[in-house]
């Protein structure tokens, strides 16, 4: 029943399956709360945005500002001290010469996880590529968890806080892929690491090429020496060699002949793997899949990315999310969905801390102003974006040219847009030749044959570069931000500008979408949206240290050809 005081249409809350789930934040990340106010009459209102901890006690009250007089539209930002579980409450009064009036909201809940949840830079490889050594008769020797431990420091050293693992479990010999995804594989082929279980184990055991149980906790060890953490793959999914088979037959989908279904993604085929049925024994599935989760934390992985949640209940996530957040609040899911937009926002609503985006595919100036303000503002109450540049499945159209100064520019955009972004190993080798023209798979995929690369020796290589960028990311504050992102015009639609902005660091970003041609344009920075005064302001450019008098209409031109695309720049505030 609305109160005396009508307070409605409050930004963010967030309905879903019949409740309000919690807006996503992080400890002193700054959230707009927004509502509507009335009374009858012509009394004046007043309001706060109250906020309370899990047990009800206020620890914050913020007064809301009448954003465009006569709209009745109210304002506030607030922040939380910690990770943990909060709600905010919406409280006005009205007061007159013979009356007080008071109104307030329903409560809507906020949850703060930690920050990571919000901010990283992710790095992928396969452990049994690192370190792998090809032999003289051509054979080829799989890397372990102890090779893979001496790459770490590279990763490290190139700015990457996160580092994923594709699935570290035995690997299936039923119907075991080749290289190319080839249906006649040779005795040398390793498998695909999605095709898990075999009799050595499935979900909860190590692939025995890669090493003991004990390696795996040294390799995870070793990474945390660095600052780096380790993110496992969580695929719900088996090959027709895993014990689940043998043991649990009514997990998976029957013919009519009473065989077990392979997975399909028409026109693709994955004879090698089995998916899940959830209807039968919903409660089984998910106490050994939280049993799993749990194992693994104990090892201490605190990151999962989850390949393919959306061709899984969505139901089934919340419910296993609640249950591993009530346990290990510091637990963080990544979705893999790249699917309906629609199943991917349900999935962010249902307890994934981050997801896949549309990043990968959006190139053109409009696409990624479109794309870059929906993740910011439209969908940031539920939905945090990761921008891949590429993934080992994924080989972007715009990149197959191999042109050095695309992948540049991809990896900027990435790390810039959003406070999340990763790459997969070889993205800084250029590595481009597509399986066939006009797809997007890599030929000789790692998927389904271990890569030897030079990391000592490389012809060519972005590394440092992309150290650049990570330093840039990590030692200012306002791109390790979602909500603060701001487009400026320019003239030209081959040149993208934007703002983050978090307290009095203020950066600038301007890139040339272009990567074989010169191109300049005048940029027109909304000095009001800055937060600047005045018409002039001094910018230092954090990828060569030059320092240019910018006015809020400036001319920038960027040449590929003499090896600058973009403008990171670091405005001076005050």
């Amino acid at each position: 029943m609305i109160s005396r005081i009508v307070i409605s249409d409050i930004s963010p809350a967030i309905y879903f399956g019949g409740e309000f789930v919690p807006v996503k934040a992080v400890p002193l990340e700054e959230i707009k709360i927004s509502a509507t106010a009335v009374i009858e009459g012509h009394e004046k209102l007043t309001a706060e945005v109250v906020v309370h901890n899990a047990t009800g006690k206020v620890i914050s009250r913020h007064p809301m500002v009448d954003v465009v007089p006569g709209t009745n539209r109210l304002e506030a930002t607030i922040s939380v001290p910690d990770v943990g579980d909060y709600f905010f409450i919406i409280e006005a009064d009205s007061t007159s010469q013979y009356r007080t009036v008071l109104g307030s909201s329903e409560k809507y809940p906020l949850r703060a996880d930690r920050t990571r949840a919000l901010v990283g830079a992710w790095y992928e490889f396969f452990p049994r590529s690192e370190g792998a050594v090809k032999n003289a008769d051509g054979s080829i020797t799989s890397g372990s968890f102890t090779t893979a431990a001496r790459r770490i420091p590279a990763v490290a050293a190139m700015g990457f806080d996160v580092l994923y693992l594709p699935p570290i479990h035995p690997i299936g010999v039923a119907h075991r892929k080749g290289s190319n995804n080839s249906l006649t594989p040779t005795e040398s082929d390793p498998g695909v690491p999605w095709a898990i279980g075999n009799s050595d184990g499935g979900h909860d055991a190590i692939n025995p090429t890669l090493g003991t149980m004990k390696d795996f906790e040294n390799f995870v060890a070793t990474a945390a020496k660095h600052g780096v953490e380790i993110a496992l793959d969580l695929a719900l999914q088996t090959s027709p060699d895993h014990p689940w088979v043998h043991a649990h037959p009514g997990w998976f989908n029957k013919r009519a002949d009473g065989t077990i279904a392979y997975a399909e993604n028409p026109p693709k085929k994955y004879q090698d793997i089995y998916p899940i049925n959830f209807d039968d024994d919903y409660e089984g599935i998910r106490n050994e899949v939280v049993r799993i989760i749990r194992l693994w934390v104990s090892k201490g992985v605190k990151i999962f990315r989850v390949d393919n949640p959306h061709t899984k209940p969505v139901h089934f996530w919340q419910d296993v999310l609640a249950i591993i957040n009530s346990e290990s609040p510091e637990v963080i899911f990544l979705a893999e969905a790249f699917t309906a937009p629609a199943m991917m926002h349900a999935l962010g609503k249902a307890g994934f801390h981050q997801s896949y985006t549309y990043f990968t595919w959006r190139t053109s100036k409009w696409e990624l102003t479109d794309y870059g303000r929906e993740v910011s503002t439209q969908t940031s109450a539920f939905f945090r974006p990761n921008f891949w540049v590429n993934t080992p499945d994924i080989n972007p159209l715009h990149l197959q040219s191999g042109n050095p100064n695309v992948f540049a520019l991809r990896a900027v955009l990435a790390s810039t847009l959003t406070p999340s972004w990763g790459m997969y190993a070889g993205y800084e080798l250029f590595e481009h030749t597509p399986f066939k023209e006009g797809g997007e798979e890599y030929l000789d995929s790692e998927k389904y044959e271990i890569k030897v690369r030079d990391w000592a020796q490389p012809k060519k290589t972005l590394a440092p570069f992309i150290s650049q960028l990570n330093t840039i990311r990590r030692e200012n504050s306002a791109l390790q931000r979602l909500r603060n992102l701001i487009f400026h015009t320019t003239d030209s639609d081959a040149i993208i500008a934007y703002s983050k902005r978090d307290g009095d660091n203020l950066i600038l970003v301007v890139v040339n979408l272009d990567p074989d041609f010169a191109q300049g344009t005048m940029v027109h920075w909304d000095m009001q949206l800055l937060g600047l005064s005045g018409d002039h302001f001094i910018a230092l450019d954090l990828l060569d240290g030059m320092t240019y008098n910018w006015s809020s209409h400036t001319f920038v031109s960027l040449d590929p050809t003499q090896g600058k695309t973009v403008h990171i720049v670091r405005v001076k505030v005050s």
